[in-house]
């Protein structure tokens, strides 16, 4: 569930529905490059999705996707899910049948990394 997720932990299997999508950066040097930031969720919260390229096409406002391995990095000092290379995202056969809590953004709390 997306209200258990921590910063640094990796090992996430999520069914989540696709709230909103924006692009964050869009290259075309040798090849097209697509990075999108989406709103995802279940019924315990939501957490910014960073997508690149193909997973653009599945991860689109309304769809229910299913993640496989997802990881959790701290960027900037917030909570960003994503998928590498040993994970993927998919479009669910099935229509997510729970309400997402939109008041449990896991995205919106400062984390403050400390070093030892």
């Amino acid at each position: 569930k997306v209200s258990s997720l921590k910063p640094l932990s990796s090992g996430h299997n999520l069914v989540l529905k696709v709230i909103s999508t924006r692009v964050v950066i869009e290259k075309d040097i040798d090849k097209k490059e697509i990075i999108s930031e989406a709103v995802v969720g279940d019924e315990t919260g939501v957490i910014t999705l960073t997508v690149k390229n193909e997973q653009n096409d599945v991860v689109q406002p309304g769809n229910t996707i299913i993640l496989r391995n997802g990881l959790i990095k701290v960027f900037n000092g917030y909570m960003r899910l994503k998928v590498d290379i040993w994970g993927n995202i998919k479009l669910s056969p099935t229509e997510a049948d729970f309400i997402v809590d939109t008041s449990n953004d896991l995205s919106a709390i400062e984390y403050e990394l400390k070093r030892n």
